[in-house]
């Protein structure tokens, strides 16, 4: 599994790096971003799903890798 956040729709509530601050982070401007290196073990991390559902405008996701 692999996380993301789309910058379009992310409006920097930051829930994401509240609830999984080991995998997000916020950037300069206070968007969400995944922390370099996380995207792909993130998928494991025992609080991700629980992030993305915080999410207030959906912009956080986990895909399954092809």
């Amino acid at each position: 599994m692999r996380v993301g956040v789309d910058k379009e729709r992310c409006v920097g509530a930051g829930m994401c790096a509240l609830t999984a601050p080991d995998v997000f982070t916020q950037d300069d401007d206070g968007l969400s971003e995944v922390l370099p290196g996380r995207a792909t073990a993130a998928g494991e991390h025992p609080l991700v799903k629980e992030a993305v559902r915080a999410c207030p405008v959906g912009a956080v996701s986990l895909a399954v890798e092809d």
